[in-house]
């Protein structure tokens, strides 16, 4: 087996590194026997890294006599110069690159039996201060050599191509042991307000908010405010600005600061107050080190929260490829044989029969459609969700035939990633409800996102509701998604006049009691 190309490379600079070192010293030493000695070695590197570059069958044959030429020449030139002893190293250097740790002890064994015979037998033997020399840099030629067959492991060892998802278990598994046992659990907003209840206890404020990042700019995780919603825009305000400078920030009643680079909070003291005889700087000092702990705990919950939608989307992208591309395909293909029955049918019978089939063909091309279009959009890139939402419903009416109004009334801010995309599945799931079993001829979607508050309203004017079946998990599937978030589930149904669906999104914080996720998340209104 042949060098390749990184050890080849690797090879060719540790000769160059070393024949750069010996040069000064022997051109310290004006001896033709030094010069002879060091051009010998060049030689005989040269002609061992044109093998490495150019591997024959006689490769290990090359590195056996390089071991030995390099010895022969570093011992009959011991005794008139130490300059080009050192070439001793690169030998089980380059052969463990490329042989392993027996390709390095082979070296070694062979520049010891050729240095010591060489010595013994023509040069009289060897001083105290010679053999010194000569063991000092084999020591050394075998640390190098032990090195470079950790690289030799390294380098020559074949891709497993499932060495990645087998490493991707390990941490998958270790991840979902540790969030089981994590005392304060992963839930960003509980976190989030024990932050603002600890910083509530020492500073007495009128608006109080935790911002976390999304992208470059901020996303307000909760907020609370006992004035009006100018003191929030103002708490926005100074957030931004300790963000941006990474340090508290403190101008009038308004104070800000980040907590390393998992949040900002921001709040506004309260009226009366002065901000110098609070020393509102001196509080955010104490404040810092003791809210370290939570800070981290609220960081991992986010990036868990990340982690979870991002393998989420990959999996619903997946099963829409393999829906598409798939039963799609089959059950087209069912269509065009069923046309070429239609063109021909033996009996009127049987043309209705087959004109029924057609037509349940085409429902359920169209159901699969729908549930590819489903399953492919998400918030994603969207600039908002309430554009992610229009973009959903204006597909389901292309595939449905059903008109779809929707009004969108948003700021600037956006919510959380992780609360936009439970928000947009749980209208995408009460449009789709609608469509499928109300028999509505119109649906009118209302969605009013003022981070981090959301109010999203899907209404039809459809049969209502009806007796659930068995298989219908809709209903279920949104109340879960409602409780994730911790947002509250309203479902007015009247019966003959349509059915109205409800997810509100409070994330306000209430300076008077603990944030608390409700336990019903889907009420009858």
């Amino acid at each position: 087996m042949g060098a390749s190309p990184q050890i080849s490379t690797l090879s060719a600079a540790a000769r160059g590194f070393v024949l750069i070192a010996l040069l000064p010293p022997v051109l310290r030493t004006p001896d033709e026997k030094t010069l002879l000695a060091f051009v010998a070695i060049c030689a005989i590197w040269a002609f061992s890294q044109a093998s490495d570059v150019r591997p024959t069958r006689a490769h290990d044959v090359v590195a056996i006599l390089e071991a030995a030429a390099v010895a022969l020449v570093c011992a009959a030139s011991i005794q008139t110069t130490y300059a080009v002893v050192g070439a001793l190293a690169v030998p089980p250097f380059t052969v463990g690159l490329a042989r392993g740790v027996r390709g390095v002890l082979v070296s070694l064994v062979v520049e010891t039996v050729v240095f010591v015979t060489v010595s013994e037998y023509l040069l009289d033997g060897l001083t105290d201060e010679h053999s010194l020399s000569a063991f000092s840099w084999g020591v050394t030629g075998l640390g190098l050599g032990l090195i470079a067959s950790f690289l030799n492991s390294t380098l020559l060892k074949p891709q497993d191509p499932l060495a990645p998802y087998l490493y991707a278990q390990t941490l998958i598994r270790e991840l979902i042991d540790l969030s089981g046992g994590l005392s304060s659990g992963l839930d960003p907003n509980t976190l989030g307000g024990a932050i603002l209840s600890t910083v509530r206890d020492d500073v007495p404020t009128s608006a109080l908010a935790i911002y976390v990042s999304r992208g470059d700019s901020l996303t307000p995780l909760l907020t609370g405010s006992l004035g009006s919603p100018e003191d929030l825009s103002a708490c926005e305000d100074v957030a931004t600005d300790a963000w941006t400078v990474g340090k508290p920030v403190v101008r009038g009643r308004a104070f800000a600061f980040p907590l390393n680079q998992a949040a900002v909070v921001a709040g506004l003291l309260s009226e009366g107050l002065d901000p110098d005889t609070m020393d509102v700087g001196d509080r955010i000092r104490r404040l810092t080190p003791e809210l370290q702990a939570s800070a981290v705990h609220l960081d991992t919950a986010l990036l868990f929260s990340a982690f979870r939608d991002s393998a989420t989307a990959d999996e619903r992208r997946r099963l829409a490829r393999e829906m598409h591309d798939g039963v799609a395909q089959d059950i087209a293909s069912l269509g065009y044989l069923v046309d070429v029955l239609a063109a021909k049918p033996a009996s009127p019978e049987q043309a209705e029969r087959i004109s029924l089939l057609r037509e349940r063909i085409s429902a359920i091309v169209a159901e699969v459609r729908r549930s590819v279009v489903n399953l492919r959009t998400s918030v994603g890139t969207s600039e908002s969700l309430g554009m992610a939402i229009g973009s959903i419903a204006r597909s389901l009416s292309e595939v449905s035939g059903v008109p779809i109004h929707v009004t969108l009334d948003e700021h600037t801010a956006r919510l959380r990633p992780e609360v936009e995309a439970e928000l947009f599945r749980i209208a995408q799931e009460a449009m789709n409800n609608a469509i499928k079993h109300a028999e509505a001829s119109r649906i009118e979607v209302n969605c009013q996102v003022h981070a981090p508050d959301a109010v999203i309203t899907v209404s039809d004017d459809g049969r209502g509701m009806q007796q659930a079946r068995l298989d219908s998990n809709g209903m279920q599937i949104m109340q879960e998604r409602a409780r994730l978030i911790g947002a509250v589930l309203l479902v007015d149904d009247a019966p003959g006049r349509g059915l109205t669906v409800t997810v509100r999104m409070t994330a306000s914080h209430d300076h008077d009691a603990p944030v608390d996720v409700p336990t019903d998340a889907i009420v009858r209104a």
